[in-house]
């Protein structure tokens, strides 16, 4: 049986010393918005935290 190792996010990397640039701190976001609107109960919350994944999104993409 294999063994899954977990490599450190650069987030967490960063956030160690310090410093998290801004595109890191965009990706992140994008995915805790992600899981946010996932699991939100409410519509109307669930809406509004897609929309702005989205946005942080189209951003990220834009300035890669």
């Amino acid at each position: 049986m294999a063994e899954i190792i977990q490599f450190r996010s650069k987030a967490d990397i960063a956030e160690e010393l310090g410093q998290v640039d801004l595109l890191t701190a965009v990706d992140v976001a994008i995915r805790d918005l992600r899981e946010i609107a996932e699991r939100c109960g409410e519509e109307s919350a669930r809406i509004q935290a897609e929309e702005c994944r989205q946005m942080l999104e189209r951003a990220f993409d834009a300035a890669l």
